[in-house]
C-alpha cells in the first residue's frame, strides 16, 4: 500500500501513454502545437505494462490511461490487453477527446473497459471547432452516443473558457438529460503552452455552480467519495448527473489519491508540481523492480500537502507546460 507523507493512500494511477494530440485546443498548446517528444524516448508498451504491474504490486487498483490523445497511439490495445489480466487491478478507465476511438469500442467492452471519460468543450458544433482548431465535432459526436448507447459508463470533460463556450453550459446539460451521463465542469487550468498569461480565473466551481442554477434552480447535491476531485449534483428530471471540478481552486488536494506518470516516465505526486523521479531511465538502465519499487516509495513520501505547495517548487516555469505534456 503507497502512503504518503501526508497519510493520504495512493490506489490511483492516471498513466500517459503519448504526449502527442490530433486536435489543437486552444486552452491546451499553441495552434502550431508543441515539440512533442521523440519515440524512443516514450514508454514501449512493455515499459508502461511492466511499470504498472510493479504500482498494482504497490497498491494501485485504479488506472486511467490518458495522453495527449491515448488513440493516437496505435498500439494501444495491446497495452489494454496486459492490463486486464492484472490481478488486483480493480478498474481500468480511458480519457479520450472520442475522434479515434470509434473502432475499439467492441474490443474495450470486451475487455470490461466501460468507464469512459469524454473530452467534450461545447456542444456547438461551431464552437467546438474553434476551440479544438479542428473539423472532428461529427465523428466525436457519434462516437459519444455509441459509447452511450451500448452501455459505457460515460462522463463528459467540459473546461469552462471565458469568452469562448459559456453559452454552451446549459444546452449540454439539456442534450444530456434523458441520458445516465455525467456532465462535469472543469475550471481551466493554466498549462497552455505559454499560449497565453494566466492571472486568474472568471469561471471558478462558484461561478459555474450559480450559472447553472438561474436556468435549474430545483438540483441537489449528491454524496461524492471522499476521494473525488468533482462536487456532484442532480437536477429533478435529469437521468444524469452534473459535477464542478475546482481544478484551479484546488479544494480537494487533502484527499487526493492520485499519482501521475507520463508518456516518458516521469513521476508526477501533483499536477502543479515538478517531476520527482523518472523511471524509463531506471527500467532501461536494470529493468530492476525494486529500483522502480523505491522511486514510488521515495516520489510519494515527498509530496507536497496542496497544488498551491506543489506550485512553488517552479512558479516562474510551471505555466510553461502544455497539459498533453504534463499527462492529462
Amino acid at each position: 500500500m503507497l502512503i504518503d507523507n501526508h497519510n493520504r493512500k495512493i490506489n490511483y494511477l492516471r498513466l500517459a501513454v503519448t504526449d502527442r494530440c490530433n486536435l489543437r485546443c486552444n486552452y491546451c498548446m499553441p495552434s502550431e502545437g508543441i515539440d512533442f517528444v521523440k519515440n524512443n524516448k516514450l514508454l514501449t508498451i512493455d515499459e508502461l505494462s511492466k511499470i504498472s504491474e510493479v504500482l498494482v504490486g504497490q497498491g494501485i487498483d485504479k488506472i486511467r490511461i490518458t495522453g495527449g490523445e491515448p488513440f493516437v497511439r496505435k498500439d494501444l490495445m495491446v497495452l489494454l490487453r496486459k492490463l486486464s489480466a492484472l490481478d488486483g487491478l480493480n478498474d481500468i478507465s480511458v480519457t479520450t477527446n472520442a475522434t479515434l476511438i470509434g473502432p475499439y469500442i467492441d474490443e474495450l467492452k470486451a475487455l470490461g473497459i466501460k468507464n469512459v471519460n469524454v473530452s467534450l468543450d461545447a456542444i456547438n458544433k461551431e464552437t467546438f471547432e474553434r476551440i479544438t482548431r479542428r473539423n472532428q465535432f461529427d465523428t466525436v459526436h457519434n462516437n459519444l452516443i455509441r459509447l452511450i448507447t451500448e452501455g459505457f459508463n460515460v462522463r463528459i470533460n467540459f473546461i469552462v473558457l471565458e469568452g469562448q463556450n459559456e453559452q454552451d453550459i446549459v444546452p449540454i446539460l439539456e442534450l444530456m438529460k434523458h441520458y445516465n451521463v455525467s456532465v462535469r465542469f472543469l475550471e481551466e487550468m493554466p498549462f497552455n503552452g505559454g499560449s497565453k498569461s494566466f492571472v486568474g480565473i472568471k469561471w471558478n466551481y462558484k461561478a459555474i455552480l450559480e450559472h447553472v442554477s438561474t436556468t435549474y434552480p430545483n438540483f441537489q447535491k449528491l454524496e461524492s467519495p471522499p476521494t473525488s476531485t468533482s462536487i456532484n449534483y442532480k437536477i429533478n428530471g435529469h437521468k444524469g448527473t452534473f459535477g464542478i471540478i475546482p481544478s484551479f481552486s484546488r479544494t480537494f488536494c487533502g484527499s487526493c489519491n492520485r499519482l501521475r506518470i507520463t508518456a516518458t516516465g516521469d513521476v508526477i505526486t501533483c499536477l502543479y508540481g515538478k517531476p520527482k523521479a523518472n523511471l524509463r531511465d531506471i527500467i532501461r538502465r536494470k529493468n530492476e523492480v525494486e529500483e522502480v519499487q523505491n522511486a514510488i516509495l521515495k516520489a510519494v513520501g515527498n509530496r507536497a500537502k496542496t497544488g498551491f505547495e506543489a506550485q512553488e517548487e517552479h512558479a516562474s516555469t510551471i505555466f510553461d507546460n502544455s497539459m498533453t505534456s504534463i499527462g492529462g
